[in-house]
């Protein structure tokens, strides 16, 4: 990236039929925000505005076809398909599933291709998206899928992050899928990730226990005492500060959390109940692990309320600035680590 250019920040724009675009829309209504980034929207003009005339909303966007025609000053869009399209605000079709991933797919493409710096993506709905083309879970498992790195969910505002060592998995598949190895995968990603996307020098994490009350030492569960205590105490005696297993009933509601920079749920309900309890409507979904960055509201389509103007767009926002604060980490991060080797070779 040469030094006058702003970050380049690529926005897929979900499922259409949600509030996606309304959020993409009113975060650039205000232009002072093209003063921290070059947004590229990946869609259609003609999708862009249906909504801008459903929303009332006076955006100038420029329209390319070409990324390298991309101007820093403005709220781009890059066109991938040019087709017309039934948007039926509120429902999710498969026609608007089917365009959530062509989004997705052209954004992601350009992210590999280092067109763009960072991704930001709206809101899909698990099931319409499905198909022959995308059969992941979610956005995390498609990004891992063609990206590279282990990549570890963690939902985060600027005092909270919480990390899941299982993700979109049933309840019953839990426990089986907890063990030691996945244990020190998702721990020592969510070190690395807070060292150099958070420039926390000595992080320190906290694992929530499988069981209710950690399993009372084996009376409702062996898990906790079996698999989780010994695979903390080896990161705790090569000296990380990796602490646990908290029982995870009464961790959040004691303000046990604020004395960590990182922690770790068992399982996905076990720390988003908590976490959007706490946050929801403010918190930034981010995909830690991987090559490239990736950020997302902490909301879903909401269908409901698709059209209607009423979508909250701070979540968006904050998507946002906290991608390009990480992106700017990272950079830093191999900055110094470079110039150390420099040093090394003299």
């Amino acid at each position: 990236m040469k030094k006058f250019e702003k970050i380049k920040v690529g926005i897929s724009i979900g499922d259409f039929n949600g509030i996606g675009i309304e959020v993409i829309l009113k975060t650039f209504e205000d232009i002072r925000m093209l003063d921290f980034c070059t947004p590229i929207i990946f869609g259609a003009s003609k999708v862009i505005s249906y909504h801008k005339k459903a929303l009332q909303i006076n955006l100038n966007i420029h329209g390319v076809d070409n990324i390298k025609k991309i101007v820093h000053n403005k709220l781009n869009l890059f066109n991938v398909w040019k087709e017309q399209v039934d948007i039926e605000l509120g429902k999710g079709t498969t026609e608007s599933g089917n365009y959530a991933f062509e989004s997705l797919k052209a954004a992601t493409e350009a992210l590999k291709n280092n067109e763009i710096d960072i991704l930001v993506t709206a809101p899909i709905n698990k099931s319409n998206i499905q198909s022959e083309k995308f059969n992941f879970k979610g956005h995390t498992e498609y990004l891992e899928s063609v990206l590279e790195g282990g990549s570890l969910m963690i939902l985060m505002t600027q005092d909270l992050r919480i990390g899941l060592i299982t993700g979109h998995i049933p309840i019953s598949e839990v426990a089986t899928t907890v063990t030691a190895d996945l244990i020190k995968k998702k721990v020592e990603i969510m070190y690395k990730s807070l060292q150099q996307d958070f420039n926390i020098r000595k992080p320190k994490i906290a694992v929530l226990g499988l069981n209710p009350h950690c399993g009372d030492n084996g009376v409702i569960g062996k898990e906790d005492d079996e698999i989780v205590k010994p695979t903390l105490v080896e990161f705790q005696e090569k000296g990380k500060l990796v602490y646990g297993p908290y029982a995870a009933d009464s961790f959040f509601g004691s303000n046990a959390h604020v004395k960590f920079d990182g922690v770790l749920a068992m399982y996905h309900d076990q720390g988003l109940a908590p976490f959007k309890t706490l946050a929801f409507g403010n918190g930034v979904n981010f995909t830690a692990g991987l090559n490239r960055i990736r950020t997302s509201p902490d909301h879903g389509t909401a269908y409901d309320i698709a059209g209607s103007g009423k979508a909250n767009f701070n979540s968006f926002k904050q998507a946002l600035f906290d991608a390009i604060s990480i992106f700017k980490n990272r950079k830093e991060i191999n900055t110094l680590n470079e110039n150390r080797l420099t040093l090394k070779e003299r």
